[in-house]
């Protein structure tokens, strides 16, 4: 039992290896997600709406 718990510590610290463009690509969506998110924040006080000019 001692073993199956020390092979599967081993297995999960193994480190995994992510493509450089994908954490840039995930670092980049999202700080426009909360560009947006501060964009709909401000839209949302200055109108008191929260889609401006949408009825």
């Amino acid at each position: 039992m001692l073993h199956l718990l020390i092979i599967a510590l081993i297995e999960m610290s193994k480190i995994k290896s992510v493509e450089k463009e994908k954490i840039v690509a995930e670092q980049l969506n999202g700080r426009f997600a909360m560009i947006g998110f501060i964009a709909a924040v401000g839209a949302y006080l200055t109108t008191g709406q929260i889609i401006p000019g949408f009825v």
